[in-house]
């Protein structure tokens, strides 16, 4: 408006922005805004580029509690650290609380400083599609940035497809529930936040059962937040190690979770050792291995435990530490 203020659109909204956020909120939701840290949005909508602290205010105003801030059409003059600082001071400044979601894409090497720029994610990758080999590139791409995420600044590998089957704004080929609950899997165990992009209204039984398992969302929003690590495979001399790796993460009450993924196109046997997760033979300790896809519980017996694990496949374990 002539005061440089968002305004809604009146046909779209013609009750204001603030009525749909009440809506939303009587609903038990939250309600998500988007913007941009240039002049536009990647829609070419009015973004926030020099109206960081007007928007941060309006956004409060309307009730908004997570912002997505993308980066389309941002100054090349300026820093992409500058810029999403100011929306981190403005958001922090403005009277509510709100989830700042920084979406960057991963460039200028965005996980070196978003951490430093107010954000409570941010987006570390470029858009996911609805295929396998979408799911398998952002996911190796992302091992080895897991020192970048820590707990109230996590980082983003973008929405979940699963469910999706080819359909929707980000389609491609689609995928097997396989390889769903694998990318389910990993962007859980790798503390991504959990969002789900396909149509709820028409979600399969064999989706809902991979979005709502409480146990591998459990892993997920461990309080600790600490980071994954990955496990010496004693079997990389068979396996390929940017495809087959065993991935650990220590929780909050003492256990260890415990993910072996399998990202070739063929089955292979991996195992993981007692030794490898830092329970020496020494110690009197082995570990109760309770598989959170199947619900079967598994002693590990002589310090190993083995198994196959299919093509695009995983199995996850929460392991209990027990006395011998």
């Amino acid at each position: 408006d002539e005061n440089g203020r968002m305004v809604p659109d009146p046909e779209k909204f013609p009750h204001g922005m603030k009525y749909v956020a009440d809506y939303v909120h009587s609903k038990g939701l939250k309600f998500g805004m988007y913007s941009c840290a240039g002049p536009l949005t990647c829609a070419r909508y009015p973004g926030s580029f020099d109206h960081e602290f007007d928007d941060a205010a309006t956004f409060a105003a309307w009730g908004v509690d997570y912002l997505k801030y993308d980066y389309c059409f941002h100054p090349s003059t300026r820093r992409g650290e500058d810029l999403y600082r100011r929306m981190g001071i403005a958001l922090a400044n403005c009277g509510r609380d709100i989830v700042f979601s920084g979406c960057s894409w991963g460039v200028e090497d965005t996980k070196a400083w978003m951490p430093g720029t107010g954000c409570h994610l941010w987006r570390s990758t470029g858009d996911i599609h609805d295929s396998w080999a979408s799911i398998k590139m952002i996911a190796q791409s992302q091992l080895a940035d897991q020192i970048y995420g820590r707990p109230n600044c996590f980082n983003d590998m973008d929405m979940l497809v699963v469910g999706m089957y080819g359909k929707g704004h980000a389609a491609l080929t689609g995928c097997t529930d396989e390889e769903y609950r694998t990318h389910f899997s990993l962007w859980a165990f790798l503390s991504s936040p959990l969002m789900i992009g396909c149509d709820i209204r028409s979600m399969s039984d064999a989706t809902k059962a991979i979005l709502q398992n409480p146990e591998m969302i459990a892993i997920n929003q461990d309080g600790a937040g600490r980071m994954a690590f990955r496990i010496y495979d004693g079997n990389s001399g068979w396996n390929d190690p940017a495809q087959s790796f065993v991935l650990g993460r220590l929780l909050e009450n003492g256990d260890i979770a415990i993910g072996l993924f399998n990202l070739a196109d063929g089955a292979c046997c991996q195992h993981v050792s007692t030794e490898d997760l830092g329970l020496a033979v020494g110690t009197g300790r082995t570990l109760v291995l309770h598989d959170v896809w199947s619900g079967e519980d598994t002693v590990m017996d002589n310090e190993i435990f083995q198994c196959d694990v299919p093509a695009h496949g995983c199995r996850v374990f929460r392991a209990k530490v027990v006395e011998c």
